[in-house]
């Protein structure tokens, strides 16, 4: 992850962490010659990454925990081209459920602003009662859950949401753009 998103990450008040099926010593050791490291390989793709990797790195030689996570099944396990790489993304959120898991094949690379969409999306509809559509981004128009009664709107929603007129005749879409008081009053409870 860039440094650009690294810090944003931070802003989302997430944590990460990163698993290798490699030594952690593996990372800062390839054969580079005298005086080069890693990191000058990665900073001239990525430019803003801090001098220190920004985030813990778990390290499963084993790949156990891999297999135990379902990141890779055990019939691959010592596939040499298989798990040579774990290309997984799980969300876990406070209550220490699964939110959202992601896995992509070794040669295919992870869209980091689809994985911070993600987090936005998921942090939003846990603190207001609102669900977010597809290619959703922050500040665009959201939809208000079903489960919101009319006569709430009101409280939850005071800039307003438009009722939208279905070809059946029935306005059971709401939408809104009023959510910016969700991260402003975030103290937990939901809104």
């Amino acid at each position: 992850m860039a440094g650009r998103e690294f810090f944003t990450s931070v802003c989302l008040n997430c944590s990460l962490f990163c698993y290798t099926v490699q030594s952690c010593v593996t990372h800062d050791s390839w054969d580079y010659p005298a005086g080069k490291t890693s990191k000058q390989d990665i900073r001239t793709y990525f430019r803003n990454i801090p001098l220190e990797f920004p985030y813990p790195i778990i390290s499963d030689e084993s790949r156990e925990l891999a297999v135990r996570l379902d990141m890779l099944d055990e019939g691959n396990r010592w596939d040499p081209v298989a798990a040579n790489t774990i290309r997984a993304l799980y969300v876990i959120g406070p209550d220490f459920t699964v939110k959202l898991s992601m896995f992509y094949p070794n040669t295919t690379g992870r869209n980091v602003q689809e994985m911070l969409r993600v987090i936005d999306s998921l942090q939003l509809t846990e603190r207001l009662r609102v669900v977010t559509p597809a290619d959703w981004t922050m500040g665009e128009e959201v939809m208000v859950s079903p489960e919101v009664q009319d006569k709430d709107l009101a409280k939850l929603f005071p800039r307003g949401v438009e009722k939208v007129r279905m070809p059946s005749g029935i306005a059971y879409v709401r939408k809104t753009r009023d959510y910016g008081h969700a991260s402003e009053c975030w103290d937990g409870s939901i809104i």
